[in-house]
């Protein structure tokens, strides 16, 4: 009998071990699935900030590459106590927009995701500094 009960335990083992390493790759593909759901989605050309204290309605037209942060040296300032002196950098190449964190303090948000690495902005994304929300138009 107690070798019946050893078998059956191993066996359990074995099974929550394939679990585990299946909820780990579907944790995998849906990470890297949600690149490719924003790859459907047409390229943003601007921002439009649709959420600040002093600068709602403010467009941001990114024609090569822009600066923004809260520096008066900044191309872009951005009145927000939370934003860095050079927050983030959008690039234009070839009509798609690239956001890249300056290494600012409190980090960069696009759709309530912090950005680590450069990212590909689409139209329809949320961009977050700070309490200032922008639109990629």
């Amino acid at each position: 009998m107690p070798v019946v009960i050893l078998v059956g335990l191993k066996l359990i083992f074995v099974a929550f071990i394939y679990i585990f390493v299946w909820q780990i790759a579907r944790a995998i593909a849906a990470h890297l699935g949600s690149g490719q759901t924003h790859s459907k989605k047409k390229p943003g050309v601007g921002l439009v900030v649709v959420r600040s204290e002093t600068q709602s309605g403010m467009n941001v037209n990114v024609r090569d590459s822009v600066v923004l942060g809260r520096s008066d040296e900044a191309d872009i300032l951005l009145e927000d106590v939370y934003a860095s002196e050079f927050h983030i950098r959008l690039v234009n190449a070839d009509g798609h927009i690239t956001l890249h964190d300056l290494g600012s303090t409190n980090g960069t948000y696009v759709n309530g995701r912090r950005v680590t690495s450069p990212l590909d902005l689409n139209r329809g994304d949320a961009v977050q500094i700070g309490k200032t929300v922008m639109e990629v138009t």
